[in-house]
């Protein structure tokens, strides 16, 4: 589908009209838009290595520079190193339209995530703000979000179905408190659903990752698909699973299997075809990084001192 064929948003069963603010925000965006990625980048900055679920397909490393996929960075910034981080980027690549913080943890569990997002909005306040994160805590910080000017959402979301969810995620922890089994599944779909509805509201324009795990929801998919469409999420990316930590043994799917897949949830709702499995500090034009040219830049400033 084109980005024509998306000018209002369905939402809680009305028809809510993009504006042209909103709709500048997808255009711009290059994980929004599959046009903006071949003009527009994005950079993610590293502040939140702290996270309130493990995942059985998810190993996070700091000091990483040869991987390429989520979860991995070379270093975690400080929120002014970050800013620091964004300013020399946008003195070299005026191309750089969206600052995003993506991890290596998960962002809203982590305070210096809002400090980032508050010092690049306000010395930046034309820059597109985004948020990546599993949404456990999505309903409790949205206020915070919209007041800090974040706009583009996206939401790791691998099972509507507990029963599904518990044997993707080892734990999740709330409030203090850790949660196994379907109980945890129950309490991250909940959440999950809560935040997206209550983004939407506040005409966030929402994302949904889903990981695409044979054997578990690849069949599954379809129903978040629906159940997203549903409520109003803008666009649907589904990722094949990188093997590792406990679902090392399973087969990824093929390309061949994930384009199939892709044209049939193309039929429910407007499909990423365009995603690279970023990393946490990733920089440039999808496909095109360029976050080792300052990586290296505060090495040799840190060696120096």
């Amino acid at each position: 589908m084109s980005e024509e064929a998306f000018p209002v948003a369905n939402v809680g069963g009305k028809e809510i009209p993009y504006d042209p603010e909103q709709l500048r925000r997808i255009r711009e965006h290059p994980c929004f838009s599959e046009q903006a990625c071949h003009a527009f980048g994005r950079m993610h900055l590293p502040v939140a290595p702290k996270c309130n679920i493990q995942c059985k397909y998810c190993v996070r490393s700091f000091d990483c520079v040869n991987e390429s996929r989520p979860g991995v960075t070379s270093q975690v910034l400080t929120p002014v190193e970050a800013l620091e981080r964004v300013d020399q980027v946008l003195e070299k690549h005026h191309y750089i339209k969206v600052v995003a913080v993506a991890g290596p943890g998960e962002p809203l569990a982590n305070e210096e995530t809002f400090e980032t997002l508050r010092l690049v909005g306000e010395k930046y306040p034309n820059m597109i703000l985004c948020i990546s994160t599993n949404g456990l805590l999505l309903p409790d910080k949205i206020r915070e979000l919209d007041r800090l000017g974040v706009c583009n959402i996206t939401v790791t979301m691998n099972a509507i179905d507990p029963e599904i969810g518990q044997q993707i995620y080892d734990y999740v922890i709330y409030k203090g408190k850790r949660y196994e089994g379907l109980e945890a599944a129950t309490l991250l779909r909940d959440q999950q659903l809560k935040g997206i509805e209550e983004a939407l509201k506040l005409k966030k324009i929402l994302k949904v990752n889903t990981v695409l795990i044979p054997g578990i929801n690849d069949r599954h998919v379809f129903d978040i698909a629906r159940k997203i469409k549903a409520m109003g999420v803008f666009i649907h990316n589904v990722m094949p699973l990188i093997p590792q930590y406990k679902f090392a043994h399973i087969k990824p799917p093929s390309p061949e299997e994930k384009r199939k897949i892709q044209e049939e949830l193309g039929k429910i709702i407007k499909q990423m075809r365009h995603c690279r499995q970023c990393r946490s500090d990733a920089i440039g034009r999808l496909g095109c990084d360029v976050q080792q040219e300052f990586q290296s830049r505060k090495r040799e400033t840190s060696g120096g001192q």
